[in-house]
């Protein structure tokens, strides 16, 4: 038997157009280590949305990138340390828009009020300067582990007709609504 025989793992960082890849709910929820109330929560509230695909309506399954879940764990460990939902709302907003291997590059340091991005280790040892206790979320680590962890756990891909989908998604919804009337 040859290399060539053996399966090959996708790149997780590769996701182009027409090439993505996604993670259901329940597999989101166990590598980011949080509860299905939490993630729908966060879903519903716009902290942390599946980027890949979204709930459209009953029997529709959302799809988290890598980058989602990414996202979900450094949620999850800022809220483990005590920072309040709101001021993980204003850390997320700043890491949104940025590809994951810019927020890969970032430690995020927080002294349980303001959470704080840094890029060097000047950065870090600036806000140590101030006297005050602070700790730090090392995103690589995190990245590094995630990585590892969802290698093991099944991925869609989402190179599917849509339309097709959204007409078995309404047929069924159609039956559910004749079955109760």
């Amino acid at each position: 038997m040859s290399i060539n025989d053996y399966p090959v793992q996708e790149s997780l960082f590769d996701l182009g157009p027409g090439d993505e890849v996604g993670y259901r709910v329940p597999i989101a929820c166990q590598v980011a280590g949080i509860t299905y109330r939490q993630l729908d929560y966060w879903a519903r509230t716009k902290l942390v949305v599946p980027s890949i695909r979204g709930a459209r309506g009953s029997g529709s399954q959302r799809l988290y990138s890598f980058r989602d879940i990414l996202v979900l764990k450094i949620v999850k460990r800022l809220l483990d340390t005590g920072i309040s939902l709101q001021n993980i709302r204003l850390a997320v907003d700043k890491l949104r828009d940025r590809g994951t291997n810019d927020i890969a590059e970032i430690t995020l340091v927080s002294d349980g009020t303001t959470v704080y991005e840094c890029r060097s280790n000047d950065e870090v040892i600036d806000l140590l300067g101030g006297g005050q206790g602070v700790f730090g979320i090392a995103v690589p680590g995190i990245m590094k582990e995630l990585t590892g962890t969802i290698s093991a756990f099944p991925s869609e891909r989402l190179d599917q007709d849509y339309e097709e989908e959204d007409k078995r998604v309404d047929e069924l919804a159609a039956r559910r609504t004749l079955k109760t009337s």
